[in-house]
């Protein structure tokens, strides 16, 4: 590897450069660099890439690969620079490699429009690095890939081209860490908006209501309990994909819904073999997949959270909710499960204005060794009126705060999904 120093004039030429805080955060980014690249790249903090840019050798850079991390998006600050950078960057035809680290999705989201041409997660997949270097040079050999990928979810268009029965869905359950804490608004809300954010791409979405017991989205959908489900959940063994698709309900014609039975019924009515085969039909015929969990943790809470790809845990600014987490944590790591999963998402979060409850969150969240990544805003009254309604809040109230922020993560999830696709 070549430290800043060799990015003087006086060395062989550098056709690459990685830019963060601290690059040896990102020690798997140095090892493909080197392997990709060899002598022929550098690395620069943020401060010091600005700078560079304005130098004439900048312009023989092939490409820059900017590394995020979540300490980078707590500073609001930074993430504007950043932001800055790649819009320098692309302005000078460099192309932008973005490689994030538990970033939240918002602000991947917003740099990702800025022009980043790519992004890999981190830790790096075997050979992703490689693919997103493969990429960038054939986009810049044939600029029509560009635009051809740009429209790849045109009007009416799929995130999967896969046919129904052959996709491959993201898989994102919703899980309330104490009562009322608003785990099915964001469960119900979040799949509308992902089905309906964007008039570009219509993903296909479904909502798992898995709280057989007490679940609420037919109530906050405004649809009927079905006897069809207690009677596929009790033969999970001969569920094909058509039985399975028979259950769902649609609302709308947007999204698929199977919702909870019409009795309360054990949550162990169904094995861990049957949740695990009914999550993977879902996920084979639909590009999302938002499952509305139980609060109460049983046997197949370990399959749903090994199956997804971000696990949203809902909790709030109260005693309960902290007590809660904590011995969830204690629960996961005591069984080594993929706790580094959740996202724990903050509901009723202060106000940009009210410091002392902002402080305490804060505190919250130090304590418990944990990253609030997502805080959605109190939407008022609005809200409860929305589900009894039976109504997403964006056909109540399309101007509240918490839809707003709930339409943000949709558009931002789908941002990612089809940059990952296209990948």
């Amino acid at each position: 590897m070549t430290s800043s120093a060799a990015l003087q004039p006086d060395t062989s030429p550098i056709t690459a450069c990685t830019v963060a805080r601290d690059v040896q955060n990102f020690d798997l980014l140095i090892e493909d660099m080197e392997t990709e690249l060899g002598e022929g790249w550098g690395d620069l903090n943020f401060a010091d890439a600005t700078a560079y840019l304005s130098q004439p050798e900048a312009s023989a850079l092939e490409f820059i690969a900017i590394a995020v991390d979540n300490e980078d998006n707590e500073d609001e600050a930074l993430l504007s620079t950043i932001g800055d950078l790649i819009t320098r960057t692309k302005d000078m035809g460099i192309r932008v490699i973005l490689i994030a680290d538990e970033l939240s999705p918002i602000a991947l989201h917003q740099l990702l429009k800025l022009g980043a041409d790519d992004f890999v997660p981190y830790p790096l997949p075997e050979g992703a690095l490689h693919d997103a270097i493969e990429r960038i040079r054939a986009a810049a050999a044939n600029p029509a890939l560009v635009e051809e990928a740009a429209n790849a979810g045109g009007p009416g268009g799929k995130l999967r081209s896969g046919k129904p029965g052959d996709k491959e869905g993201v898989i994102m359950p919703v899980h309330g860490l104490a009562g009322g804490v608003g785990s099915s608004t964001f469960a119900v809300n979040l799949a509308w908006e992902l089905a309906t954010v964007d008039k570009k791409r219509t993903p296909k979405v479904c909502l798992l209501d898995l709280d057989f017991q007490f679940g609420s989205a037919s109530t906050y959908l405004d649809l009927p309990r079905r006897d069809a489900v207690y009677e596929m959940l009790s033969d999970m063994e001969n569920t094909d994909d058509e039985a399975f698709k028979q259950t769902l309900l649609t609302f709308n014609d947007k999204i698929s819904v199977l919702t909870a039975p019409a009795d309360i019924l054990p949550l162990d009515l169904v094995s861990a073999e049957d949740i695990e085969r009914l999550v993977t039909l879902a996920q084979r015929n639909f590009d999302f997949v938002i499952i509305d969990m139980p609060t109460t943790l049983v046997q197949w809470t370990e399959v749903v959270l090994g199956m997804s790809q971000v696990y949203f845990g809902m909790l709030e600014l109260d005693l309960r909710s902290a007590q809660n987490t904590l011995r969830l944590i204690r629960a996961l790591k005591a069984e080594d499960l993929p706790h580094e999963k959740i996202r724990y998402t903050l509901n009723r979060a202060p106000k940009f204005t009210d410091m002392a409850s902002k402080s305490r969150a804060k505190r919250m969240a130090e304590s418990l060794d944990i990253d609030l990544s997502l805080h959605l805003p109190d939407g008022g009254k609005q809200v409860p009126q929305s589900c009894d309604h039976g109504l997403p809040i964006s056909e109540t109230s399309s101007k509240n705060p918490l839809r707003r922020e709930i339409s943000k993560l949709a558009q931002s999830l789908i941002d990612i999904e089809l940059v990952e696709e296209t990948a």
